[in-house]
């Protein structure tokens, strides 16, 4: 039985149901979709930057 539950993404910060995890960290379908085809050139490529280094952060408290 598949489980149908909302998880909150580390990226954007919303509940979703579709994504995947990082060590213990959610990113939604939506978010990872964007980052991969963020270029590095681009301002939100900081962004996504510094919410996935809160992913290390919380795993070595």
């Amino acid at each position: 039985m598949e489980e149908h539950t909302e998880h909150t993404c580390i990226i954007c910060e919303q509940k979703k149901r579709e994504g995947i995890f990082i060590v213990s960290e959610f990113i939604c379908d939506a978010c990872e979709a964007e980052m991969v085809h963020t270029d590095a050139q681009d301002a939100k490529y900081n962004y996504f930057i510094h919410q996935m280094k809160q992913i290390w952060v919380q795993k070595n408290a």
